[in-house]
C-alpha cells in the first residue's frame, strides 16, 4: 500500500479517479436496460471492478511520484552549539571551519607581529533532516562570531621579581636579555674576548688589551608565558632602552670636611668615573668643602658585572750603577756602559658594572726581558745620593691603582696596600714635609741624581726636612689623609722634573 506525504498530489489523484467512474456509470446503466443477455449481464456486472483496479493502479502511481519528490527535497543541514547552547544552523561543518579561519586571520592582521589566540568556547554540531530546509547560515556565522573574544600571548620579562615589560615571545625575550650582555662585553669568535682595556702608556697611548673572563647579571632574571591585552605588548627597541638606561633621578652633593672622590664613590655605591664624568672641573683629584658635585646617575634595571683581566707590556727603565774613580774630580763622571730597557708584562684584574669601573688589582708581573743597568764612573759621592735603583717603599705590597690617564685625568703614581711602615725607596735627602693638595700628609725625597720620589696620605710623617736618608728606612707611617679613599700609599717618580711611572723602576 502506498501512502501519499504530498496532500496537493493525492487530492488531485482523487479527483482524477472520480472523474472517471462518473463517465463510466451511466453507460453501465443503458447497457442493462436495452441488452437482456445473460452474457452481457455478466459483463455489466464485471466494469465495476475494472474501473476500482485502475483507481488502486492509478493511487499506487501517485504514491509513488509523490515519496519520490518528496526524497528528492529533503535537505540535510547542521545544528550548530557553543558551550552545550544552539547558535543556529549551517549547511555544513565546513561554513563554521572556514568562518573560524578567516576571523583568525582577521585579528592576525590586525596586530601585526603578535600572537594572538581567537577565543571560540567549545564548538559542537548535530545533523539534522527536513523536507525543504533552509538553513540560515549567514545569521548563524554573525551570532557565532559576536560571542567570540580573543587575546594576545607574550612573555613577560621580571627583574628581581618586578615585572618589566612583556614582549611576544620567549626567542624574543633572550635576544633582548642578550644584546644587554652584549653591550658590555662583546661577543667574537675567539675563545677570548679581546677589546680595549683602560691602561694606558705614560704618554696616553693605549697599548694593553683585555680578556673578558666572566659576565653575569647581579639580578635574578626570569621570564614566563603570559596572556596579554595586544596593547601590553612592548617594542623590543623601546624595553632595551628601559632596561640599560633605567629612570634618571638628579642627585648633588655638597663636599664635606674629610671627602674624597673615592669616599663619595664609596658613600653613594657609585663609580668613581661617574664623578669624574659628571664633574669635568676636578682636576687632581682636588676637591674642597663646600663644593657641590653632581652625582646624577642612571638606574638602569639591570647590572651586567664583567670581569676582565687587563695584560700590558710595560718597559723597564734600566737601572745606573755609580762606580768611585779616584782619577775624577768631583762632580765629573764618565759613562761606561749604557743601559739597555728591558719588558714586563703585568696584568690587572679589572671589576666594571655596566662599563663602570668598580675596582682594579695587579694579579700578576713577569719580566719578559731583563733590563740592562748603565754604569757611570763618578769622582766623587756626595752624601745623599742615590743608587739609582729604587726598592719597593712597601713590604707585602699589593697594588690597588696604577699609573695613566684615568676618566680623563692622569692618575699620578700607583696606589699599594701593605705592611705600614713606609720605607725610602732609596738614599736621599728630604726635600718636604706636610701636607699638599689631594696627598694629604707627603713626603719628598730628592735622590740627588735626577730623580725624586713621593709619598702621600701618610698618617704620621717620621723625617724632618733636610734629614738624609738611606734606602729602606723607615720615614712614615700609611694613612688615609687627603682625599684618599681606604688607608694606603700613594707613590710617585720624577726624574728631571718629569713625572714617570713608578713600575718601571720598581
Amino acid at each position: 500500500m502506498t501512502f501519499f506525504t504530498d496532500k496537493g498530489r493525492f487530492r488531485k489523484a482523487w479527483n482524477s479517479f472520480r472523474a472517471s467512474f462518473r463517465r463510466v456509470g451511466p453507460q453501465q446503466d443503458n447497457r442493462m436496460t436495452d441488452i437482456e443477455s445473460g452474457s452481457t449481464r455478466r459483463m455489466l456486472r464485471k466494469k465495476p471492478l475494472v474501473l476500482a483496479g485502475s483507481a488502486v493502479v492509478v493511487l499506487t502511481i501517485a504514491g509513488f511520484s509523490g515519496a519520490h519528490y518528496v526524497k528528492a527535497h529533503t535537505v540535510d543541514f547542521v545544528e550548530v552549539y557553543q558551550n552545550g547552547s544552539l547558535i543556529g544552523e549551517v549547511a555544513s561543518k565546513d561554513q563554521v571551519a572556514d568562518f573560524i579561519e578567516e576571523t583568525q586571520a582577521k585579528l592576525d592582521a590586525g596586530n601585526t607581529g603578535i600572537h594572538m589566540v581567537l577565543e571560540t568556547g567549545e564548538i559542537t554540531y548535530g545533523h539534522k533532516s527536513a523536507y525543504k530546509a533552509e538553513p540560515d547560515t549567514a545569521a548563524t556565522l554573525q551570532k557565532l562570531g559576536g560571542s567570540f573574544a580573543s587575546h594576545a600571548t607574550g612573555v613577560a620579562l621580571t627583574i628581581d621579581g618586578k615585572q618589566v615589560g612583556v614582549v611576544k615571545d620567549k626567542a624574543t625575550a633572550d635576544a633582548l636579555l642578550q644584546r644587554v650582555q652584549d653591550k658590555y662585553a662583546p661577543k667574537t669568535k675567539s675563545a677570548k674576548t679581546e677589546v680595549t682595556a683602560l691602561a694606558y702608556a705614560a704618554d696616553g697611548s693605549v697599548k694593553s688589551k683585555t680578556a673578558l673572563k666572566s659576565v653575569k647579571v647581579l639580578e635574578k632574571v626570569a621570564t614566563s608565558e603570559k596572556d596579554v591585552k595586544p596593547a601590553d605588548i612592548a617594542d623590543p627597541e623601546q624595553l632595551y632602552l628601559q632596561l640599560i638606561k633605567g629612570t634618571v633621578k638628579p642627585k648633588s652633593y655638597t663636599v664635606q670636611d674629610g671627602d674624597c672622590v673615592g669616599c663619595i664613590a664609596h658613600k653613594f655605591d657609585i663609580s668613581p668615573q661617574v664623578i669624574y664624568e659628571r664633574n669635568k672641573w676636578i682636576k687632581d683629584d682636588v676637591i674642597k668643602v663646600g663644593d657641590v658635585l653632581d652625582l646624577t646617575v642612571l638606574q638602569p634595571e639591570m647590572t651586567v658585572q664583567t670581569v676582565e683581566n687587563v695584560t700590558e707590556t710595560e718597559s723597564i727603565e734600566p737601572k745606573t750603577v755609580y762606580q768611585k774613580n779616584s782619577n775624577l774630580k768631583k762632580g765629573e763622571q764618565k759613562v761606561v756602559r749604557q743601559g739597555q730597557s728591558g719588558k714586563k708584562q703585568l696584568v690587572y684584574r679589572l671589576v666594571k658594572q655596566n662599563g663602570y669601573l668598580m675596582s682594579e688589582e695587579l694579579i700578576s708581573e713577569v719580566v719578559l726581558e731583563p733590563s740592562v743597568p748603565a754604569i757611570i764612573m763618578k769622582g766623587t759621592k756626595d752624601i745623599g745620593e742615590g743608587t739609582g735603583q729604587f726598592a719597593w717603599p712597601v713590604t707585602g705590597h699589593r697594588l690597588t691603582s696604577y699609573f695613566g690617564m684615568r676618566w680623563g685625568a692622569l692618575h699620578r703614581g700607583v696606589d699599594m696596600v701593605g705592611n705600614h711602615n713606609i720605607m725610602a725607596a732609596d738614599n736621599g735627602v728630604v726635600t718636604f714635609v706636610g701636607t699638599r693638595p689631594g696627598l694629604g700628609n707627603c713626603i719628598i725625597i730628592d735622590h740627588k741624581n735626577g730623580y725624586e720620589t713621593w709619598y702621600g696620605h701618610l698618617s704620621k710623617i717620621l723625617v724632618k726636612k733636610g734629614q738624609t736618608v738611606n734606602q729602606g728606612s723607615s720615614i712614615g707611617v700609611m694613612g688615609n689623609t687627603g682625599h684618599s679613599f681606604g688607608t694606603h700609599l700613594h707613590f710617585e717618580v720624577h726624574k728631571n722634573g718629569e713625572l714617570q711611572n713608578p713600575l718601571k723602576y720598581l
